[in-house]
């Protein structure tokens, strides 16, 4: 299917082609006419699919198209309601791209950073408001922002707004949006605190599912590294050197202090670095994505929160310096690469105290992840294969008492023959 396919309108048709953009992935192909139609939608794509361009494409021509007057005093018909200011800036700049030839007004609004430019924004008038919950409570309070005309209401990373503690300012901006509205809910996992968010939201709505819950695309090929919390560094250091060429790698911590030391060591070995997190200035985060789209950082090293919303075209790899601890997590963060079809590789390292995420992590995903060598920086680990329907069994015991496989000691060993059938290496 072609995007000419979808009924939409000269305007956006040639901002498309003037992207490079002649197919649409299939959560655009479906959910562009239901959102045309004026009806609820409730979507469920994981990261990359394209669903940003699958609401924003169709709201702006249903808005142009419901366009009697254009005038500075313009009032808000459609608000974004999104969690992280990064991901705030990518609809927006993506609402620029594809309504370009069109003559609607968009401004983005985050807190981090003066407010002066968006309420100036806001005065001149805006059809379209892309907004993170706690700035935009601000200004409704402080009178800047008034939603009594909107029509269209997106709530994107429903999941994410969850995790964050986000929830409770959804529903109050809620209280001040018009009944009568279009709602698009957006969430790459629905669990239950998710679905009845969506019921609260959504009437009647149709469902786009582009893939299985929480699971990881085809085009990225997966690998794990066990690793001591020593060796990290060491076997970070050689990767960059001899296993991934002169491509920019985007590397995941679970902490802010994690992030910088990160940052730290690499500087230390000659490489270019920088990190991006919740404790940056705005203006420092926004600089160090820049570089790192540019070419001019290699190294993008950042917390989960901060990097949601990060879009970089053609990322080749992503690295899990440390395994999330919440398995869904481990899909978000690889899924900043393979991105709408293209291929990609992500690196775990696993720390010994880190094997039971591993495990719940390919529970999830339902595939083992495969194990490679690099040595002399990595060790062998106990077989992590996941079975589709696992059954809890003891484990048989030798004469003394202690289990089959394990040495004296009590760790668990495995046999060279084993551990070969399983195992690549790493060059």
């Amino acid at each position: 299917m072609l995007f000419n396919d979808l009924q939409l309108i000269e305007p956006i048709l040639r901002a498309l082609q003037e992207e490079g953009y002649q197919n649409p992935t299939p959560i655009q192909e479906q959910a562009i006419p239901i959102v045309l139609n004026g009806t609820d939608l409730l979507g469920c794509a994981q990261t990359g699919t394209g669903k940003t361009a699958a609401f924003s494409i169709p709201i702006l021509q249903t808005l142009y198209k419901k366009s009697t007057q254009l005038s500075s005093q313009r009032a808000i018909r459609c608000l974004i309601l999104t969690p992280t200011r990064e991901l705030a800036i990518q609809i927006g700049d993506s609402i620029k791209a594809y309504g370009r030839h069109l003559p609607l007004r968009h401004t983005v609004i985050f807190g981090g950073v003066g407010q002066k430019p968006q309420t100036d924004a806001l005065r001149n008038g805006v059809d379209i408001l892309v907004a993170t919950p706690g700035r935009l409570i601000d200004l409704i309070n402080q009178g800047f922002v008034s939603l009594k005309s909107l029509s269209v209401f997106v709530l994107d990373e429903a999941d994410r707004m969850l995790d964050m503690g986000f929830v409770h300012d959804v529903k109050r901006i809620l209280t001040r949006i018009p009944e009568e509205r279009q709602s698009l809910f957006f969430s790459a996992t629905m669990p239950p605190e998710i679905q009845k968010l969506a019921s609260t939201i959504l009437k009647n709505p149709q469902k786009v599912e582009v893939a299985p819950v929480s699971s990881t695309a085809d085009t990225i090929q997966q690998e794990v590294f066990f690793v001591s919390k020593d060796n990290k560094r060491n076997l970070l250091d050689s990767m960059l050197k001899k296993r991934m060429g002169s491509d920019s790698v985007l590397v995941f911590t679970r902490t802010k202090h994690g992030a910088d030391r990160v940052v730290k060591d690499l500087l230390k070995l000659g490489h270019t670095a920088e990190a991006i997190h919740g404790n940056k200035a705005q203006n420092a985060r926004q600089r160090a994505l820049a570089n790192f789209k540019s070419g001019k950082t290699r190294v993008l090293v950042a917390t989960d929160i901060a990097a949601r919303g990060i879009d970089i075209d053609s990322l080749a790899y992503v690295l899990n310096f440390d395994l999330p601890n919440v398995p869904e997590t481990y899909v978000h963060r690889i899924g900043r690469t393979g991105r709408a079809g293209q291929n990609g590789t992500s690196f775990s390292f696993c720390m010994e105290e880190e094997i039971s995420y591993l495990r719940d992590i390919q529970k999830l995903i339902r595939k083992e992840i495969p194990v490679t060598y690099a040595k002399p920086w990595t060790y062998e680990t106990p077989d992590l294969q996941v079975k589709k329907n696992p059954e809890p069994r003891k484990p048989a015991g030798n004469s003394d008492g202690r289990p089959k496989n394990r040495g004296r000691n009590g760790q668990h060993y495995r046999s060279k023959n084993r551990a070969s059938n399983s195992v690549k290496s790493a060059g």
